[in-house]
This record gives C-alpha cells, sequence and structure tokens, in this order.
C-alpha cells in the first residue's frame, strides 16, 4: 500500500482551522463525530471526489481516485476539523509508519491545541 500525505488536505485543514472551522472536542469523541458511510455517500451525492479528498490526510494510489478506498486519515465532518479526528489520524498514522502523514496531523493538533489555550 502506498499511502502519502495528501498536500491538498493538509493545507485545506489548515484554512479551516484559522477559518474558524473547527470543533475543539476531546480525545476519544471522534467515534461519535467521525461521518458515518450514509453521510460519506450523502456527501459524494453533492460533490466530486476532488471535494472528498480534501477531508483526508492519506490518499492510497493503489486505489483509483473515484472510489472512497484511495482515501484515508479522515479528519473532520465535512463541515469542521475536528480535534478527536487530528488525534485519531495521527495515531493510526504512527502505527502505520506513515510518518509524513503523522507529523502533518501533528502539526494541525499543535494549531488546534494552541486555540485551546486561549
Amino acid at each position: 500500500m502506498a499511502v502519502t500525505l495528501n498536500k491538498r488536505a493538509f493545507d485545506f485543514a489548515k484554512k479551516l482551522i484559522a477559518d474558524g472551522h473547527r470543533e475543539l472536542d476531546e480525545n476519544g469523541d471522534w467515534s461519535d463525530h467521525q461521518p458515518s458511510a450514509d453521510q460519506e455517500n450523502k456527501f459524494l451525492e453533492k460533490h466530486d471526489f476532488a471535494e472528498y479528498a480534501k477531508w483526508h490526510l492519506g490518499e492510497d494510489d493503489e486505489h483509483p481516485e473515484d472510489t472512497k478506498g484511495r482515501y484515508k486519515f479522515p479528519y473532520g465532518d465535512f463541515k469542521k476539523v475536528h480535534r478527536c479526528g487530528v488525534i485519531a489520524a495521527k495515531a493510526r498514522a504512527a502505527q502505520r509508519d506513515h510518518d509524513d502523514i503523522e507529523d502533518a496531523a501533528a502539526r494541525l493538533l499543535d494549531k488546534l491545541d494552541k486555540l485551546m489555550e486561549k
């Protein structure tokens, strides 16, 4: 599996955070906040896979671009960046030795944690 950092998604997440589209939730909340398969499908009914891709920090080039299987490490709910989603992405990337994705998630988490300090 050739999973690499989706730079467009990373840049998009940074912009969302800067623009205030973020949820400063707690570690462990992701199971409740992560979009369901049904929510993903409804999003794809209205948007293309390029938009779907922007919500995933990883991209697996062994899958076609127009499949959900290509996109890994979701971090938001198609409206906001979720701190818990970033934490989950960082942990899963570390477990799978995807250093570039782990580093990107750590940088996003740092931005979110600084906002919590205010």
